[in-house]
């Protein structure tokens, strides 16, 4: 029996193991506040029966999409969903392919999770990669940041995005529900129809069938498609109509579909279910301009198909509250194509399974214990096979502690990690094992104020990428050789906040340093191979730094409406000690919005100023400001609790030129031009 057949096997078993045990308590269908604490959708922290309970302290930075919000910036790839949030950008490859950005970090330091579990795909492998993430069934979608991220592994270093899932039931209906939404977008042409039914099978069982399809064009965009600095070089090159190319961005249309079903035993004493899930994608590949003029266009076809379990026995309250699992398997194959003619190849399958103890709060202390297990093995054929088949196995041992007394609040985690990466192609094997730490402070006033610092060790092993590639990398422009000698990747992260609120008024702000005495980064040589620049993986110390700020507050109120006023920053510095500037950063960003409530009517009207990005590393252009003007209006026409919500917005008004400084693919792919949006909602 193979370690992936054996790992299923393992995981299967534990949660069947749940079953007989948690069907001796009560045949009673739990209390539906209890088992969906989300319905409040002013909650921006939330405990159900079967989800890590995520209201610590330690997640004193974490921000939230939920709700209308969640609805009207879904997008086709999670980077877009979340690129305005605090602290959050987006990678833009392209349309089909974007990656979010935390803090400066993307690629193996940010875990994209779905109810703890990881997407078990390739994209953090390469930035032309997408994100197998479906945001259909989501509740709501967490970022978080500080020691919380021990929870998660150590690869998350960067920060977690974590969604929660409804595909498996959290609850029995009362009746046969449906949830189905349309929507469409001027920028891409993109349209879009997604619907999620749910019904009981008697007093304690219930499914749930979904499925989304959505398909967009190439890209509109404000302004020449390529970037001064690209346009320059062109012309020079002898490439003038490509340098003049404006409207739309080539090789940038997408269609994807998802279809995925539910079951789950829901009782007073435990819960147990699984889902499953197929998503198939074909994503257009933007070429640079100028030396592929006469290549054929490039597109990648990914599919996988995905089985989740989750379980829950509770075990009284007295030190112990629950047993919880939770696991996925996930088999995954994604195709480059060059015209209709197949490229390399990436295929592979995985399994990632937790059992946590959640501890009971005795008297201010709480807390949670378990274990974590992955394993993900990947095949690489065809000529741009940069790195070799290779398997990882990761197994983690953790605990997340709190204790509160009086107004203070200290809390401590702590993670053992062993990490395994294996080639047999070039007979290459090692193992790193990873210990992490964090501990954290706050106070909180009577008055609505809350200061707090935290302290984490972090450490993350080398991924094979850094480990193994040598070869030309196309989507990074660049001949990319690794270094099979890594050390692990060592950090020391301080973040400091205050936090006030109160009714009509709310103010966040954080402040963060990490250093790391290793940090893993790709650095030009000045030499070229295959006629592509030689980008050398290696270890230097790096710092990251940087601040963000929020805060709103209710200017008028009067009867069934008011006017609320909210604005925010975020500000990344990062810089690779001895090299210069770390790549792809983003710059500073200030936000500031004003939001009108009349009944069931949203009108809502922001401006958002991106700062110019000189700090570049070298090879990359500098990245000029833009000013971004969104509107948006939602509306419930029956009522806040009726069945129908109507959407409609105009991000990017004034039809601006701008660019991610996070992207690869800025000098050649710029963000939307002007997108008109409708999305219509409906459930009953």
């Amino acid at each position: 029996m193979t370690r992936l057949s054996l790992s299923a096997s393992l995981l299967a078993a534990a949660c069947i193991a749940l079953l007989p045990q948690a069907a001796l308590a009560s045949d009673t269908a739990p209390d539906d506040a209890h088992a969906n604490a989300h319905d409040d959708a002013s909650t921006d922290i939330v405990v159900t029966a079967s989800h890590p309970p995520m209201d610590f302290g330690l997640l004193a930075s974490t921000a939230t999409l939920e709700g209308d919000a969640l609805t009207s910036q879904m997008r086709g790839q999670i980077g877009e969903t979340l690129a305005r949030l605090p602290g959050v950008s987006s990678s833009s490859f392209s349309p089909g392919a974007s990656r979010p950005v935390l803090r400066g970090f993307d690629g193996d330091r940010i875990r994209v999770l779905t109810d703890g579990i990881g997407s078990i795909d390739a994209s953090s492998v390469s930035a032309d990669h997408a994100v197998v993430f479906d945001a259909l069934t989501v509740d709501h979608i967490d970022v978080v940041h500080g020691p919380a991220l021990l929870l998660f592994g150590g690869q998350a270093i960067g920060g977690a995005v974590n969604a929660l899932d409804k595909r498996i039931p959290r609850k029995v209906p009362q009746s046969i529900s449906l949830d189905a939404m349309a929507n469409y977008g001027s920028a891409a042409d993109e349209r879009g129809v997604a619907a999620a039914f749910n019904a009981p099978l008697g007093r304690n069982f219930a499914i749930e069938l979904d499925a989304q399809y959505r398909k967009s064009e190439d890209l509109r965009v404000g302004g020449f498609v390529n970037s001064p600095d690209l346009r320059r070089e062109l012309i020079d090159g002898g490439f003038g109509e490509e340098a003049d190319l404006k409207g739309r961005v080539p090789g940038t249309a997408a269609r994807s579909y998802t279809l995925g079903a539910g079951i789950a035993w829901l009782g007073s004493g435990g819960n147990l279910g699984m889902s499953v899930q197929h998503y198939d994608t074909r994503y257009g590949v933007p070429l640079r301009p100028g030396a592929n003029a006469e290549a054929d266009p490039v597109s990648i076809t990914l599919m996988q198909t995905r089985i989740d379990l989750r379980g829950e026995i509770k075990l009284g309250g007295g030190l112990l509250e629950s047993l919880q699992v939770r696991g996925g398997w996930g088999d995954y194959a994604h195709v480059e194509l060059e015209g209709e003619d197949a490229g390399t190849r990436f295929a592979g399958n995985g399994v990632e399974a937790r059992l946590d103890l959640v501890q009971a709060n005795r008297q201010g202390w709480r807390g949670r214990s378990g274990v974590q297990y992955f394993t993900r093995k990947l095949t690489i054929a065809g000529a741009e096979a940069v790195v070799p088949d290779n398997t990882i196995d990761r197994f983690g041992i953790f605990t997340l502690q709190s204790l509160k007394t009086g107004r203070f609040e200290i809390e401590a985690a702590g993670r053992f990690e062993r990490v395994t990466v294996k080639a047999e192609p070039v007979a290459f094997e090692r193992s790193f094992n990873l210990w992490s730490g964090a501990l954290g402070l706050s106070w909180a006033s009577e008055h609505g104020i809350k200061i707090g610092a935290n302290y984490t060790r972090g450490a993350r092993a080398p991924a094979p990428e850094e480990l193994l590639s040598d070869g030309v990398h196309i989507a990074t422009q660049g001949y990319e050789a690794g270094d099979p000698r890594f050390r692990s990747e060592t950090s020391d992260g301080f973040e400091a906040y205050l936090h006030y609120k109160r009714e009509g008024m709310s103010l966040s702000l954080t402040g963060y340093l990490t250093n790391f005495a290793n940090f893993i980064a790709a650095v030009p040589t000045g030499a070229v191979r295959e006629d592509f620049p030689v980008f050398q993986y290696t270890q230097v110390p790096a710092r990251f730094k940087g601040l963000e700020a929020s805060g709103s507050i209710e200017a008028l109120r009067w009867g069934q409406g008011a006017l609320t006023l909210d604005a925010g920053l975020d500000y990344t510095h990062a810089q690779l000690i001895g090299v210069g500037p770390a790549p792809r950063i983003p710059p500073l960003r200030l936000r500031g919005g004003a939001e009108l409530r009349q009944g069931g009517l949203r009108l809502r009207g922001e401006v958002e100023w991106n700062a110019a990005q000189r700090r570049i590393a070298e090879h990359e252009n500098p990245v000029a400001s833009f000013t971004l003007v969104n509107l948006s209006a939602d509306w419930h026409p029956l009522g806040d609790d009726g069945p129908l919500t109507l959407l409609l917005s105009a991000d990017n008004l004034f039809n601006v030129d701008g660019r991610r400084a996070a992207s690869f693919t800025r000098d050649f792919v710029p963000i939307a031009g002007r997108d008109l949006r409708i999305t219509a909602r409906i459930s009953f």
